[in-house]
């Protein structure tokens, strides 16, 4: 695209909500939000691989529904709550439940895919408390890794949820088992 082109491209004002922060940001009508994330607010935890919406790597939450964000254009995040996996946890010393479980379950090697399927567990342990193993391997579905072979990334979903207070196995009601939610 010549710098005329760029120039000419249409362009909105827009307001996002990123990890409980609010931006005001001038970004042409077709920047997606994945390029908004990465550039325009440095938050480069959210991975790009494969464009297409297939791999996963670039997966956020909105409204604690988990999207790609190389499939979505930025203006259309307006008026919604984007999480990065930033905004699940960012300090090393304290991780989050989600992260403390892939660290516990050895989720992962290279890591590139490892933020999207961050947020991917963790809004799925949101909806799915007590999760089986075959839930676990549906959720994930959608993330792909080329380093793990998925087992410890499936145990990961299992230990998240454990670390919140579930089983973890699918297996009982925790409520009856004297677990509080």
């Amino acid at each position: 695209m010549s710098a005329a082109e760029a120039a000419a491209e249409p362009r909105s004002t827009i307001r996002l909500s990123v990890n409980g922060k609010d931006h005001v940001l001038d970004v042409p009508d077709r920047k997606l939000l994945s390029d908004v994330l990465r550039q325009d607010l440095e938050l480069t935890g959210t991975h790009v691989g494969c464009e297409h919406g297939v791999c996963g790597a670039c997966t956020v939450q909105l409204d604690g529904d988990p999207i790609r964000s190389c499939l979505i254009f930025a203006a259309s995040a307006q008026s919604h709550e984007v999480t990065t996996v930033e905004g699940i946890g960012d300090d090393p010393e304290n991780p989050a439940d989600v992260q403390q479980a892939f660290i516990d379950s050895h989720g992962l090697q290279c890591g590139f895919c490892t933020p999207g399927f961050i947020t991917t567990i963790d809004a799925f342990v949101n909806e799915n408390p007590h999760p089986s193993e075959e839930e676990a391997r549906e959720a994930i579905s959608g993330n792909l890794c080329r380093c793990t072979g998925y087992q410890n990334i499936v145990k990961a979903v299992q230990r998240t949820a454990e670390l919140r207070g579930g089983c973890g196995q699918g297996c009982c009601d925790d409520e009856d088992a004297g677990v509080s939610q």
